[in-house]
């Protein structure tokens, strides 16, 4: 019967709110200063940000009666130098709501920006500001608190992965209203993902941004997220290329691995072609069924969140 209703009101064209976007430091942004340094938007096919100035996210709500209450905080992709902003982003939260689900993209701060002081605490300071903004926000937006998710592709699979094993991180930002919410995610979905930072699989545009060029064995360590597993790492699903020539699919397989190894519930999908990037993978073939996929994952993590 649900679905019946989320198809008739995307059919009557009614399936999306009016979409909002709020900043997520209001007064001072943490880990910041001044430069001369602006923000840039291209369009190269796709939405391009770069050299982020102000993170912000974007909240795409399904009308209330098609809501599950799940919401997912989605992370573009850009190896840590940019956000392709619609494509791995704005357009992956939309198809969300077609599925009643709540669809929030972050435009998170880029560690290779002059307005940052320490690289690669700034995307992870953003990451966590943002869940908590959603579970303060969730009566407002008919949200489950305890179903909000996140999703990051490329490089924002590698932010995802390390706020989802880092969330209870110590942190250096201001104690405000906000601070003391949980900041877990509840559900990861983990799209051609950068995991590790060790040379042998990492992708090196991603580590030179993050960490720098010449890392510590502790910073490489301590970012490489299939080390980072615990046993409150959130129920996680991947999909991965096997032709991916950019982020290896050893990526995915070595989290997956750290998952089992952790009794976490995980799910993998791994598709012999589709190289990198393809995000809803219209043009792939049988790809793009990949949605198909996640969308049954979603529901069993909401019925899974109902039984308890």
């Amino acid at each position: 019967m649900r679905s019946f209703l989320i198809l008739l009101l995307f059919v009557s064209g009614s399936i999306f709110a009016q979409d909002k976007t709020l900043k997520l430091w209001p007064e001072k942004i943490p880990n910041s200063q001044t430069s001369s340094e602006k923000e840039t938007q291209e369009k190269r096919g796709i939405l391009w940000i770069s050299k982020v100035q102000e993170p912000t996210m974007e909240v795409f709500l399904p009308v209330k009666q098609a809501a599950t209450g799940q919401a997912v905080l989605i992370f573009p992709g850009g190896g840590y130098e940019g956000l392709a902003y619609d494509w791995e982003g704005t357009q992956i939260a939309k198809w969300l709501n077609t599925k009643g689900i709540a669809g929030i993209v972050l435009k998170y701060r880029l560690p290779n920006s002059k307005s940052v002081k320490t690289s690669y605490e700034a995307p992870l300071q953003d990451a966590k500001r943002a869940i908590r903004l959603i579970r303060s926000h969730a009566d407002e937006w008919n949200i489950d608190q305890n179903q909000v998710g996140i999703m990051g592709f490329s490089a924002g699979g590698h932010l995802a992965s390390t706020l989802g094993t880092h969330f209870n991180a110590e942190e250096t930002v201001p104690q405000d209203s906000i601070r003391d919410i949980n900041a877990r995610p509840d559900f990861m979905i983990l799209v051609y993902p950068v995991i590790t930072m060790k040379k042998e699989f990492t992708h090196m545009g991603s580590r030179n941004s993050l960490l720098g060029k010449n890392p510590s064995e502790e910073l490489v360590e301590e970012f490489s997220n299939e080390e980072q597993v615990q046993i409150d790492t959130p129920p996680t699903f991947l999909v991965h290329a096997t032709d991916d020539d950019v982020v290896p699919v050893e990526n995915s397989i070595q989290f997956y691995r750290a998952l089992v190894d952790k009794n976490i519930d995980a799910e993998m999908h791994i598709y012999p072609e589709g190289g990198h990037g393809f995000a809803l993978a219209l043009d792939k073939g049988y790809l793009k069924t990949w949605t198909d996929r996640l969308s049954d994952w979603l529901q069993r993590q909401e019925e899974n969140e109902d039984q308890e």
